[in-house]
């Protein structure tokens, strides 16, 4: 029997479909609130809100996905995720449509995504679980949770906030 870790990935849904995150990185999970705006930033960046002295980005992910976005309502959540490196962690948080499920998945059936001209940004595909008759999408958390990958728009646009 050949060491097969397991991993559990909180799943969550957006435009219909599921898509999965490491809970190791997710910090936790709260119902929309208003944020603080900020100007000069890309559409898909919200804001920023003040979670217990920690100022966070939080992301709409169907925006960061070139998805249509959603009218916010009581469904709407967003996952705090938190880097689980120690030093200096990034905390973002995610608005999401609807948090789903846990599941545990084994490393080997974990499927590599196919390589394709993808609306997702490929550098934040895992790859792919089956549960049932249904593919779950699995994000790489630390690729979402590097600022360069998540921040990162187009070579010419600028989004950088003066201090």
């Amino acid at each position: 029997m050949m060491n097969d870790t397991e991993q559990e990935y909180l799943t969550f849904i957006l435009d219909g479909e599921e898509f999965g995150v490491d809970i190791l990185c997710v910090q936790e999970i709260r119902v929309w609130s208003a944020v603080t705006e900020l100007p000069n930033k890309p559409d898909y960046i919200k804001g920023v809100i003040n979670l217990r002295g920690v100022i966070i980005p939080i992301i709409d992910l169907r925006q960061r996905f070139n998805k249509e976005p959603l009218e916010y309502n009581d469904k709407t959540v967003t996952i705090i995720l938190k880097s689980p490196k120690a030093e200096n962690p990034m905390v973002v948080g995610i608005v999401v449509d609807a948090v789903s499920e846990v599941y545990k998945f084994a490393a080997h059936s974990i499927r590599k995504a196919p390589s394709f001209g993808s609306k997702i940004d490929h550098c934040f595909l895992k790859g792919l679980a089956n549960v049932g008759n249904k593919l779950i999408i699995l994000l790489d958390s630390e690729a979402f949770l590097n600022q360069d990958e998540f921040y990162s728009y187009s070579p010419s646009e600028e989004n950088v906030i003066a201090h």
